[in-house]
């Protein structure tokens, strides 16, 4: 990001200047309404820059097709705050849905899933609909249909905001094992615990939203 500014109506963030680098784990911080939402959603081409220069794997955004949008969102696995399902499907059918309306190798990702699902120990509420699951199950699956593609960066908007200490650090787990692999991800709390419980297995820098723009904070965190 050069410059990059977003607005409804009246200015939310502006002047961001910020590079981030591939295999790199960062926590995006600030009050509610801040802008972190609106962030993330720049990152993943949901919404486009007010102003300013913003390019994601060199591509720049002011000129993304339609296709390079869906290319873009393969690249990027994205957990939401408020992670939705389709509640007629069950739990594997709806971490599998990326793949299913993408053009992959149907056996191979069968495996994948199988594998993705103990993963992140969900292997015995496969079958289970969303409606029956805990918010840790929720968020777990969440996690789960984000990554099935394999994508090189993942965006998780306060994935651990609705369940308990231990599943936190159950997830958080996880998103450093990612990161470990080679993947950039970028989480967006307001949890410091959680931050500080992080930086003991990874080396995580904290990005804090404050005045309308991004800075890097300290190290007392």
């Amino acid at each position: 990001m050069e410059s990059v500014a977003y607005s409804y109506g009246e200015e939310l963030l502006s002047g961001l200047d910020i590079s981030i680098s591939q295999g790199s784990f960062y926590f995006l911080t600030g009050p509610s309404g801040s802008g972190k939402t609106t962030f993330l959603k720049m990152c993943y081409g949901s919404l486009i820059p007010t102003s300013g220069k913003l390019s994601v794997f060199g591509k720049n955004s002011s000129g993304w097709s339609r296709d390079e949008i869906a290319y873009l969102r393969r690249k990027i696995g994205v957990v939401h705050q408020d992670c939705q399902f389709l509640d007629h499907l069950n739990v594997a059918d709806n971490i599998a849905l990326p793949i299913r309306v993408s053009a992959r190798n149907s056996l191979s990702d069968s495996v994948n899933l199988k594998e993705l699902l103990n993963w992140v120990g969900l292997s015995h509420r496969s079958k289970a609909l969303p409606p029956e699951l805990s918010g840790g199950e929720r968020q777990r699956a969440a996690l789960a249909r984000a990554i099935i593609m394999s994508p090189d960066v993942i965006l998780a908007d306060e994935p651990t905001g609705n369940i308990d200490w231990e599943m936190s650090q159950r997830l958080i787990r996880l998103l450093i094992e990612l990161n470990h692999m080679g993947k950039t991800v970028v989480i967006a709390t307001h949890d410091l615990n959680l931050i500080r419980f992080t930086k003991a297995s990874v080396q995580a820098r904290v990005l804090r939203i404050s005045n309308k723009t991004i800075q890097l904070a300290g190290s007392d965190l």
